[in-house]
């Protein structure tokens, strides 16, 4: 039961990807129209936010793995 609860964790980050770079991407194409310019700027800034998203959501799980592997060492 314990290995199920980072599983869904790291589905959701999957999930959270996926709506950062969508969402990037459809508000620059509602911003600029057919302007190709702000779908890429969008798209761009999606990206980022993704990365940083992901970034925030790992670093609680590998810091909780970095805890345990002291523990057992220590």
């Amino acid at each position: 039961m314990k290995k199920i609860v980072p599983a869904f964790q790291l589905i959701g980050i999957g999930f959270y990807i996926a709506a950062c770079i969508v969402g990037g991407m459809l508000a620059g194409w509602w911003f600029g129209g057919k302007n190709a310019l702000w779908t890429i700027t969008g798209l761009i800034m999606g990206i980022a936010l993704a990365f940083y998203g992901v970034f925030r959501m790992i670093k609680p799980l590998m810091n909780n793995k970095n805890n345990k592997n002291d523990k057992e060492n220590g």
